[in-house]
């Protein structure tokens, strides 16, 4: 599969970009069009630094973790005509950065989506090009939608990018249509020990919490989780769990240290009307009014 440039819209760039992190290649994923107007535009990686700045989005190290780490027993899915029932599942949603394009929001609420994660931030510099137009766009579709920031511990401080992040685009508001934001943690462990990366996620907590009084969600799968936390338990009673498991089963593989996950990432191969392309497909783990008590902190 080609790699994830957004001059072909519907390019999906998992498996290529598994193949790279495999053999020890650092990512040289270009910059979209639009890159001029982000306050960063994705650059080279620094040594150990496995996705490039501007370049990662949830999902990008989902492959190569569970080849890599701790494997989990999840059964990757790629064909999009097979999917999992998600009969005990409620409210669909996707989640997008600017590798989706251009995306006509109202087109997707009519096509039965109830929430979205939207990326925002990378490290303490760089913000998602589509994020404004997305969050806003979103918004008045009646997308309820909430930020994610692409974790890059080994280039600065989790109170640092926390900070960032709840500066530009990560904060929250009781409207019924904002989310709290989202941690994505993933693309190996950046060179620190499990005892490092703790510190490093609950320093981001503490700090995104103190701005803007909510817990950050945490985005992860169970290979990065268990492998770069050591199967950290001490998340599990603050932060919502937002897991990544492509599978076919009908319920997701959850990460030893959380008792059960919030929403549920079941494939990056997704389509939905009003995204150009392949989309990751999520589902929330409870009814509409809970999906909005989560908005709402209610």
């Amino acid at each position: 599969m080609s790699t994830r440039i957004r001059t072909i819209k519907n390019v999906r760039p998992h498996l290529a970009t598994a193949a790279a992190l495999a053999v020890g290649v650092t990512l040289a994923v270009a910059a979209p069009a639009s890159a001029a107007s982000a306050s960063a535009a994705a650059s080279p990686a620094p040594s150990g630094l496995t996705v490039p700045l501007g370049a990662g989005y949830a999902g990008i190290g989902y492959l190569q973790d569970g080849k890599s780490f701790t494997p989990d027993t999840a059964k990757v899915q790629t064909d999009t005509s097979v999917v999992p029932a998600l009969t005990s599942w409620g409210p669909a949603g996707v989640d997008v950065s600017h590798y989706q394009g251009t995306i006509n929001w109202s087109s997707v609420k009519s096509a039965g989506i109830s929430f979205a994660y939207i990326k925002a931030t990378e490290g303490t510099s760089y913000t998602d090009p589509e994020f404004s137009a997305n969050y806003l766009h979103a918004y008045n579709a009646k997308v309820i939608r909430g930020a994610y920031h692409f974790a890059q511990p080994s280039l600065s401080s989790g109170s640092a990018q926390a900070t960032y992040f709840a500066a530009h685009g990560g904060a929250w508001s009781a409207d019924n249509l904002t989310l709290p934001g989202m941690l994505d943690l993933e693309g190996g462990c950046s060179g620190l020990s499990t005892t490092s990366m703790r510190s490093w996620i609950l320093a981001f907590y503490n700090t995104y919490k103190s701005k803007t009084t909510r817990d950050v969600v945490i985005y992860t799968s169970p290979s990065w989780w268990n492998t770069c936390t050591g199967s950290w338990t001490g998340m599990s009673t603050l932060s919502p769990l937002y897991v990544a498991d492509w599978t076919t089963a009908s319920n997701p593989t959850i990460p030893n240290g959380f008792p059960y996950a919030t929403i549920w990432q079941y494939t990056d191969s997704g389509s939905v009307s009003g995204i150009s392309g392949a989309v990751d497909r999520d589902r929330f783990n409870g009814t509409a009014a809970r999906l909005l008590a989560l908005a709402n902190n209610t």
